[in-house]
């Protein structure tokens, strides 16, 4: 008997893959090996266990070679391949982002054993198998695609704080092989991000391989967010060199966001007795991480109290700074003796001259009572009393000098 396995393989599929995509290659491998003679002698037995042409305890292995990719599957054991017959083998690989398009040949080891010679002792009925191992490797082509390829290097933040509208400044490099044309370079909100494009696109034209771009964008920030950062995704739109529309793999860069503008009185509560009107001063402080610029404070005065003046001006703010306003004020005189709590609020403008209004702030003033000729001087009934005794001195003396008269 004479003959060997004849082992060749090629990928089911596509052969076409993308920079940055993980793909699923299939790989057929097929056995063509036949047998160049068969025994027909009188005496000997024809029923052999494996064949010459039969790859026995086929593994194969996918290598990378010099494609630019990854493979992530093990080597497989794919056991015997008969004369004839065919089967597969697939391999996750994942393609580099920065991948350049051409044409890359991945190595396919294959190892296996095949019966090179066997012997029948005379008429007994046992039959000697020689075993042969085999070792080589078949060269797998692919093709990665000319595309374009974005790598963010770099995003600087211009006045974006939480609640606040501002810009990003995008500097984008194409690091694919594609020269692209009528290039649009868009950013979306990432998922459930604060960052969200107000507006989104830029066009820049041509976007040759290599080149780098700026681009700037205005975006608003939620309410919600805190001082950390926040994701944004970068898509680059172009004509590809067969003029298809085509938008590259998303690059996802993190945007620095400050913490909102804040504010605090740290001034000590006021301190008011029934029935005055007087001038109480308050400190505001900005807390916050932004500056702010042109604000007003504002009181609001409610019963026992009354204000005819509850607007102050504050002006530019800078994060730490305070500045003292004054409100004049008046309280009733049946006010309840305790604490009371006015609401203020300020309202600024941000660097892009956007308005907003802080949060309600509580001014504290303690109306207490009254003591000693203050107590006479603010009291209806005791100022009635005492122009009764006035008046009684008065009529008293007015008498005595006429009756001297």
């Amino acid at each position: 008997m004479g003959g060997s396995p004849d082992l060749s393989a090629y990928i089911s599929g596509t052969t076409e893959f993308s920079p940055g995509n993980e793909s699923q290659i299939t790989i057929v491998i097929k056995n063509t090996g036949i047998n160049e003679y068969k025994l027909v002698q009188s005496g000997t037995t024809q029923d052999l266990a494996d064949l010459p042409n039969t790859a026995k305890f086929l593994k194969v292995s996918l290598r990378p070679g010099d494609a630019p990719l990854v493979v992530k599957t093990d080597p497989q054991m794919l056991g015997d391949l008969k004369g004839g017959s065919s089967t597969t083998a697939t391999f996750i690989t994942k393609i580099n982002t920065d991948a350049q398009g051409g044409t890359y040949i991945l190595p396919l080891l294959l190892n296996y054993s095949y019966q090179d010679t066997f012997a029948q002792a005379g008429a007994t009925e046992y039959i000697e198998y020689s075993y042969k191992t085999v070792a080589y490797t078949l060269d797998i082509p692919i093709t990665v695609k000319h595309e374009v390829s974005i790598d963010v290097l770099s995003a600087e933040p211009e006045h974006l704080n939480a609640g606040t509208e501002g810009y990003l400044d995008l500097k984008i490099n194409n690091t694919g092989s594609e020269d692209g044309t009528q290039a649009i370079v868009k950013i979306t909100r990432n998922g459930n991000s604060p960052v969200i494009p107000v507006d989104n696109s830029v066009y820049i034209g041509d976007f040759p391989s290599g080149s780098t771009v700026s681009c700037r964008y205005k975006v608003a920030v939620s309410s919600s967010a805190e001082k950390q950062t926040y994701p944004v995704d970068v898509v680059v739109e172009y004509l590809n060199t067969e003029g298809d529309t085509v938008t590259s793999r998303s690059d996802t860069v993190g945007v620095p966001i400050g913490g909102k503008a804040d504010f605090a009185i740290i001034s000590a509560p006021a301190e008011m007795h029934p029935g005055n009107k007087e001038v109480i001063s308050v400190e505001y402080k900005n807390t916050g991480d932004t500056a702010i610029y042109s604000a007003q404070s504002r009181i609001s005065a409610v019963d026992p109290f009354s204000s005819s003046e509850d607007i102050a001006f504050i002006g530019n703010l800078q994060p730490g700074e305070s500045r003292v306003v004054s409100y004049q004020v008046s309280v009733d005189r049946s006010a309840t003796i305790k604490e009371y709590g006015l609401d203020s609020e300020i309202r600024y403008r941000d660097a892009l001259d956007n308005t907003y209004i802080s949060d309600i702030m509580k001014v504290n003033v303690n109306v207490t009572a009254t003591k000693g000729l203050e107590t006479i001087i603010t009291n209806p009934i005791y100022l009635s009393i005492l122009a009764a005794i006035i008046i009684g001195i008065a009529y008293v003396v007015y008498h005595r000098r006429n009756r001297k008269q």
